[in-house]
């Protein structure tokens, strides 16, 4: 009986949440294609050139830089010390999301790399209960299931601290870097800076709620191989 109520107090929340913040996925994509934007964003350098004049600006030059275009999002990588840029050259969004990526790597190094290593034992430590779970193994479920939600805690605080501190830098950067690059005119500028401002209104709480459905969904499975095995 615990476990069924675990079960139902997840669906709630994740059901809860998602309409108190108002996270809608399509409505997001809708805000990231604007044909007005897009056009004024194509004057900008190339997506590597960008991601280098922004280093250069943020004095951290030694990052390694790779532009894939299967990737399905941009990201930084603490351990290689490398930033991976996804297909997203037509996108006026590339000119904030790549200031993102690039502050990310100047951000502290004990936190990312902690970050780094433990999300690592956090993904680990559920794939073993889950396993031992399927396989019957695994003594004091409730204790093990404990644990997991205070690890998920942990990772959740690190991992929304440096994404909150890059999301909210981001926005000024790549302002900023416009001014300097003289491209655009101030009227133009403002334009491209509201278009961020619309995509962070939903993007930040979209990014919040993601990585809590992503907990969320682990403890779920979790919950329901010890309800019903």
């Amino acid at each position: 009986m615990d476990f069924v109520i675990i079960v139902v107090v997840i669906l709630i929340s994740i059901i809860v949440l998602k309409y108190i913040l108002g996270c809608k996925l399509k409505e997001l994509k809708h805000i990231g294609e604007d044909e007005e934007l897009d056009n004024l964003a194509k004057a900008y350098p190339s997506n590597i050139e960008m991601c280098k004049e922004y280093l250069k600006k943020l004095k951290n030059e030694k990052v390694k830089i790779e532009e894939s275009q299967g990737a399905e999002a941009s990201l930084y990588i603490a351990i290689s010390n490398k930033i991976l840029i996804a297909n997203i050259q037509k996108s006026y969004t590339r000119i904030q999301t790549i200031a993102h990526e690039c502050l990310h790597s100047v951000q502290n190094k004990r936190i990312l790399l902690f970050n780094f290593i433990f999300s690592n034992i956090y993904i680990l430590y559920f794939l073993i209960i889950a396993v031992l779970l399927v396989f019957k193994m695994l003594p004091y479920k409730m204790l093990f299931i404990s644990i997991f939600l205070i690890l998920s805690l942990v990772y959740y605080m690190v991992r929304i601290f440096l994404e909150n501190d890059a999301m909210i830098k981001a926005r000024y950067l790549a302002k900023e870097y416009m001014e300097e690059k003289k491209i655009s005119s101030p009227n133009e500028i403002e334009k491209l800076v509201a278009g961020f401002d619309k995509i962070n209104k939903v993007g930040m709480p979209f990014i919040h709620y993601h990585f809590f459905v992503g907990i969320m969904v682990k403890l779920l499975i979790l919950t329901v191989l010890c309800w019903i095995l």
